[in-house]
């Protein structure tokens, strides 16, 4: 071969193989721009599916199966190609997904596999229920919503399994009375009362999100605890509480896309609450591989599980404890009260909301008058009331020294005078709340809650007045959740339970009870039960009757009226229970109850206005000093 054909046959193989791998790196850098894009579709965190205001009503219905396979397809796409570790969506994003329509047993079973994924990464379900109220008299729950950590929300319409029309599915109905998986929202263990009343369904693990936010210092709640307003306050969200949105239809042939929208908004709101006040939420950076165990959460939620609010008025949703509504087919007419939903506040007037704990009865007159009482030689003895310092002048046992400050000076020698100038009983106080400084209203609170301080010896009950410090309204409320979990700890610590066996007098037969609610039911729902379940409650009731023919109404009667409780005769009261383990310790042991107490309030509540010498080892030195550690307890 020649030079110049060996040149040609180089240059040919170096062109080549350049154009070879050319046309290599253009196709994976095709394949490198076209990846982040399907990633991002694939995310329901990156890109959440925001609610298009464009699709039309029917298209919201979700009934066609065509249509309800593309948007389980959908959704699916958005929640199942998550990778550890878990991240926790936004509110916003968790807003954004929208809601699917389930309206039979079939729908249900298309959804349920990806509820079930949902669930094992998280245990916890937002729930709401909407209804519809005429005149006042409220019908069975039309909708139920029911959002996952994620955002999907399943709105059941429960229409047409009423009256037996077709047998709710056997996961529907595991998946709300299952134990380990959390139902949260405001009011949701009212909202399984209705359930159980109106379908004969049974809702459990019930949390009610009230609590968490008490339960968290850190939450805003003097504006009330309803759900809008714990939305506004902790997520900057703002719910659309509309009257026309809350009287609406809920049992329309069709709901429209505002009604779907309102609706899901509220049980998807309760789960980003809910992780939210646990510290999940997105800000708090993902989650572990797993998401979390129920035991994770219900550990976070100790002594708050299946417990009914106890709150009192709680602003604009006050009459059906905060975030309950009754419905009304039509707006109502004001003019007659007769007519609409008395539970809806009339827009024309100037509904301010309420503070926590405006059920409450505030004083009338200011507790501390700030008189001083002074032994026949002139030694301040302590500060008391107007009243009582009257009452000595009354007797002739004390003169008048002074007008302002009101000052008795004593004529006849007191059984006992101050250790020091630097008494607690010696210093005027202010009147106004110790944490938040509100001087308008207050109360009185107990530091030592009084069914403890009960059976405490004499010794250590006189002059306690140290623990009866002033509250507003709204701390007070906020205070009294504060103790109930500390008094859960002394139960468990102790075995001294609030509610069952030895914490009780009166217990509850469980075998008669479960035939009172049977025929309750029975009697509440009638046909409207599903057949299977009405033939169950049935045969629970013969069984215990020792029956075999059909049941009578009277048979129902007497069964619904049975008496479930007999008394207790271990009963022990659970602060009697308390005060005694302590009590074994001696002296000490009751000095160290009273200063958990006391240091239980300043933790939780980080009162601000306390007044001068209050202190958690008020008088403690002074007991012992005076009666000894080895004082014989005598408990009341």
């Amino acid at each position: 071969m020649s030079h110049r054909g060996s040149l040609t046959a180089v240059i040919t193989t170096v062109l080549g193989a350049t154009l070879g791998g050319l046309l290599i790196w253009r196709v994976y850098r095709t394949r490198r721009k076209r990846l982040p894009s399907i990633q991002k579709v694939a995310d329901p965190v990156e890109a959440p599916r925001p609610v298009d205001k464009e699709f039309t009503a029917v298209e919201c219905q979700y009934s066609p199966r065509l249509h309800l396979e593309k948007e389980f397809k959908a959704v699916e796409c958005q929640t199942t190609q998550l990778t550890p570790p878990v991240q926790i969506p936004s509110s916003e994003q968790l807003l954004g997904v929208k809601p699917v329509m389930v309206s039979s047993e079939e729908e249900w079973q298309q959804l349920w596999p990806l509820m079930q994924k949902e669930l094992s990464v998280f245990p916890v379900l937002g729930l709401d229920c909407e209804w519809v109220s005429v005149k006042g008299q409220s019908s069975s729950v039309s909708l139920l919503q029911m959002a996952s950590y994620s955002g999907l929300c399943v709105l059941v319409r429960l229409l047409p399994f009423r009256s037996g029309q077709q047998p709710f599915p056997l996961s529907f109905i595991e998946v709300l009375r299952d134990p380990h998986i959390l139902k949260v929202g405001v009011g949701c263990y009212e909202d399984g009362k209705r359930l159980t009343r109106d379908y004969g369904l049974s809702l459990t693990c019930t949390v009610d999100l009230r609590y968490l936010a008490l339960r968290q210092r850190q939450a805003m709640v003097n504006n009330g605890l309803s759900l809008k307003s714990l939305a506004a306050d902790l997520l900057n969200v703002s719910l659309d509480k509309s009257l026309e949105l809350r009287c609406s239809d809920w049992e329309a042939d069709r709901l429209t896309l505002e009604q779907m929208t309102y609706a899901a908004r509220d049980a998807q709101v309760s789960i980003a609450l809910f992780l939210h006040l646990l510290g999940l939420g997105s800000e708090a950076g993902p989650a572990s591989s797993s998401g979390s165990s129920y035991s994770e959460l219900a550990a976070r939620c100790q002594g708050l599980v299946d417990v009914p609010f106890r709150g009192r008025g709680d602003g604009e949703d006050r009459a059906a404890d905060g975030e309950r509504r009754r419905r009304t087919r039509k707006p109502p007419t004001y003019e007659s009260p007769e007519s609409g939903d008395q539970q809806v506040p009339d827009p024309r007037k100037n509904n301010k909301r309420k503070p926590l704990g405006v059920g409450y009865s505030a004083r009338k007159s200011p507790l501390y008058d700030n008189c001083f009482l002074h032994a026949p030689d002139g030694q301040p003895l302590c500060t008391c009331d107007k009243k009582k310092a009257k009452w000595y002048l009354d007797k002739g046992i004390g003169v008048l020294q002074s007008e302002d400050p009101f000052v008795v000076q004593l004529l006849f020698e007191p059984s006992g005078r101050p250790d020091s100038k630097q008494d607690y009983y010696l210093t005027a106080k202010e009147n106004l709340c110790v944490v938040c400084g509100k001087a308008d209203s207050y109360i009185r609170k107990n530091i030592v809650p009084h069914e403890y301080r009960r059976h405490f010896p004499t010794e250590m009950k006189d002059h306690n007045s140290h623990d009866i410090l002033l509250l507003c309204t709204s701390c007070h409320a906020a205070s009294n959740v504060h103790d109930s979990f500390l008094k859960q700890q002394l139960a468990e610590e102790f075995a001294a339970p609030q509610g069952c066996e030895e914490g009780v007098r009166l217990l509850e037969d469980s075998d008669r009870r479960r035939v009172r609610s049977a025929a309750r039911a029975l009697l509440t729902a009638g046909d409207g039960l599903p057949e299977q379940r009405r033939e169950e409650l049935q045969d629970v009731i013969k069984s215990f009757l020792n029956m075999n023919e059909e049941l009578t109404d009277e048979a129902l009667q007497q069964a619904a009226s049975l008496e479930t409780r007999i008394f207790n005769e271990a009963y022990v009261p659970h602060g009697l229970k308390v005060v005694r383990a302590h009590a074994e310790l001696g002296l000490r042991g009751l000095m160290d109850l009273e200063r958990r107490w006391r240091q239980h309030f300043l933790t939780s509540m980080q009162p601000r206005h306390l007044p001068p010498l209050w202190s958690v080892d008020h008088n403690h030195s002074k007991f012992l000093r005076k009666y000894g550690e080895d004082l014989p307890i005598k408990l009341n």
